[in-house]
């Protein structure tokens, strides 16, 4: 299976670190977030990579040439301003897929995610995390999103992004529209589940997050726990 990470985004909000590289090339414990990402999924033995990019693409491709990444890795420019959901629908891909932002690290157990994905057959299973309470939420039924709010409530779910995604899922996102177009539609259709991820998880956006991450990977990088 193809595990899809989003790196073509600007990353505005860390411009301090972002003017010259996208955010998934931020140095968390001397190397790149990117690579922590495919460390997650290689530990559960997905190690098929496509890299979603646009923003300071080359950046990444030059990385990629001089490091050793020791799994099968494709850079694709999906453009310079396209939106997440474009993103995805630019790779065509038919066929089940994981699917990931570029910029969170998590202890995420991607082999009992994909078995709750199979077990439910759904569109899509997201992976539910527990917030910093600035982020949307989630309403969580049984086992399937029975919400998708974008304002914040404190001591709720949140998207934290990981995803299994079947091809059918595609069919809910246009050029133009981010992947929560995507997930919104799956959800008022039944059609999107939740997996519930309790452990490490960490988005960056801000140098605060950064600063987490660095501290966090000198305790023993827990993403990878």
């Amino acid at each position: 299976m193809k595990v899809v990470i989003l790196a073509g985004g600007k990353g505005t909000r860390l411009s301090e670190l972002t003017g010259d590289i996208p955010k998934p090339m931020i140095k968390i414990g001397g190397k790149p977030i990117l690579q922590h990402i495919m460390e997650i999924y290689a530990k559960h033995g997905l190690n098929d990579f496509i890299i979603a990019g646009g923003y300071k693409i080359g950046v990444i491709d030059d990385w990629l040439k001089d490091a050793y990444i020791p799994y099968n890795v494709r850079l694709v420019d999906t453009g310079l301003d396209t939106l997440t959901g474009g993103r995805v629908a630019a790779l065509r891909l038919g066929e089940r897929f994981a699917l990931t932002y570029g910029d969170g690290l998590g202890n995420v157990d991607i082999t009992a995610l994909l078995k709750l994905h199979q077990f439910h057959e759904s569109y899509c299973t997201l992976t539910a995390v527990h917030p910093p309470a600035r982020f949307g939420h989630l309403e969580l039924g049984l086992d399937y999103v029975s919400n998708f709010v974008e304002k914040p409530l404190k001591n709720e779910w949140i998207n934290g992004g990981f995803f299994i995604v079947e091809p059918e899922a595609v069919q809910f996102v246009g050029v133009d529209d981010t992947w929560e177009v995507a997930l919104k539609q799956m959800q008022i259709r039944h059609l999107l589940t939740a997996y519930r991820h309790t452990g490490f998880w960490q988005c960056v956006d801000t140098m605060r997050e950064v600063n987490i991450l660095e501290q966090a990977a000198k305790e023993g990088t827990p993403w990878l726990r």
